[in-house]
């Protein structure tokens, strides 16, 4: 289970303009908690052969009221500190794995709210489901929701799938003669603290986007295509390597059947690709990192600790540190994640998703 991506807290952070609002709110996530079995999930290891889920047929919200500093500084701001996902913890034996802190905003009749999800029962897309829903529960559209599909689906998917020698021929065919770490600029420390990130966003021209999708539909290739190969351009540059290695994230809902796109859960995996960015010419090069993705995704399941275990990167050194999560957003799922979001008396005052890869 840990080697699927990055287990960590999703942390999300929202407003209420008086404590009602926040009651009404905290009862429609009870509600989803509810609908859904993968989060009433718990993890259970000691004394067994292998890690496994327990679905909970109860599984009460966990509800922390604290109490701010009233010269503290921003509300938020000190419960994202008291709260840091750096030090905090979730048991993951006990079902919700999902946490949520309020407090009375000092000088203020809001009412903040602090939710805290852990990784291992979703992924960015359970986030958007999820809100989704709890917004159609406190609109009253309640009837408009579809029958839960059941996580189970997607373990017996991934446990009944391809074998892990299926897994191990593939890895060790790209994987076997890296024999060091690929480690762009130097960056191999993990700091657990969060010292020293830096996040930066750049909006694409829609000329250049344009442009891109128009060279992929060319060459007969996805954008994601197009993307890696720009990626393993700079990594290659920033390493002085011409094999590069990093990890993906893929989505885990491309081949998990009717419904998936509406499924709560970790579906994402992150898995390493390999390019080789020696003499080829750029179209050549493109259309075969296309070949291996969709070569990759039928081993999307497939364990990372295994992946790292074909290379001949000797443990504990890493095979990769440096990650491309390429993911598309629909215009629909955005619009659910702002302050727009129509509910009366409701704010949403920011999200937090991290990953421990010092370069992403």
């Amino acid at each position: 289970l840990a080697s699927r991506g990055d287990p960590y807290l999703l942390v999300s952070q929202m407003a209420f303009a008086e404590r009602g609002v926040l009651d009404r709110y905290l009862a429609a996530v009870q509600q989803v908690v509810d609908r859904h079995d993968i989060l009433r999930t718990a993890f259970v290891w000691e004394g067994l052969s292998s890690p496994t889920q327990v679905v909970w047929r109860k599984a009460p919200l966990e509800v922390s009221e604290v109490e701010l500093d009233e010269d503290g500084g921003p509300g938020h701001e000190q419960l994202k500190r008291r709260f840091d996902p750096r030090q905090y913890r979730i048991d993951l034996g006990r079902a919700p794995l999902l946490r949520i802190v309020i407090a009375r905003e000092p000088g203020s009749t809001r009412w903040l709210l602090l939710e805290l999800q852990h990784h291992l029962i979703g992924d960015h897309t359970t986030l958007e489901v999820m809100h989704a829903e709890v917004r159609a529960v406190l609109e009253g559209r309640e009837y408009e929701l579809a029958a839960p599909q059941p996580f189970r689906n997607l373990v017996a998917q991934a446990r009944l799938g391809v074998d892990a020698k299926a897994h191990e021929q593939f890895f060790r065919g790209m994987l076997a003669d890296i024999d060091e770490p690929i480690l762009p600029l130097g960056l191999s420390e993990v700091r657990g603290d969060g010292s020293g990130v830096h996040e930066a966003q750049r909006m694409l021209p829609q000329g250049l986007n344009d442009r891109l999708r128009q060279q992929a539909r060319r060459l007969g290739v996805s954008l994601a295509s197009l993307c890696h190969v720009a990626w393993g351009q700079v990594l290659a540059r920033s390493s002085g390597r011409e094999q590069v290695v990093f990890g993906t994230v893929l989505f885990g809902r491309m081949h998990a059947g009717a419904g998936a796109d509406r499924t709560m859960g970790l579906f994402i995996n992150t898995l390493p690709v390999r390019l080789d960015l020696d003499g080829t010419a750029v179209e050549a090069s493109v259309r075969s990192t296309h070949a291996r993705l969709s070569e990759l995704l039928a081993h999307e399941h497939a364990s990372l600790a295994l992946a790292q275990r074909c290379s001949g990167v000797a443990a504990p050194a890493p095979l990769f540190s440096a990650l491309l999560n390429y993911r598309h957003n629909t215009p629909a799922a955005l619009a659910g994640s702002g302050a727009e979001d129509g509910l009366a008396g409701v704010e949403w005052l920011g999200a937090e998703e991290r990953t421990n890869y010092p370069l992403s």
